[in-house]
């Protein structure tokens, strides 16, 4: 099992939403470690890691946006070299 480190940048209706937390929720499902974040400009940054697979899958959840009430406009997803996270947090 080959483990990754993607970075995920999201524009849209991402803050105020409850998408750090459903974003949260559904990487600790997949077992995925890392972090999501709020930033100044009105998108939210994540950081993961875990197996290419759940990364994948997250990744679709991520797109379509985990909060009931946002909805994404903009996706970039970056390949990283591998980092160690102990769990999947909100960054501040």
């Amino acid at each position: 099992m080959t483990l990754k480190t993607i970075s995920i940048n999201v524009t849209g209706i991402v803050q105020g939403v409850g998408f750090r937390y459903y974003t949260i929720k559904a990487a600790r499902k997949l077992d995925l470690t890392g972090w999501v974040k709020n930033l100044p400009d009105g998108s939210v940054q994540i950081m993961a890691t875990g197996p290419a697979e759940q990364l994948d899958q997250f990744s679709a959840v991520v797109k379509k946006s985990p909060a009931p009430a946002g909805k994404v406009t903009n996706f970039t997803i970056n390949y990283l070299p591998y980092h160690t996270f102990d769990d999947f947090n909100v960054k501040y």
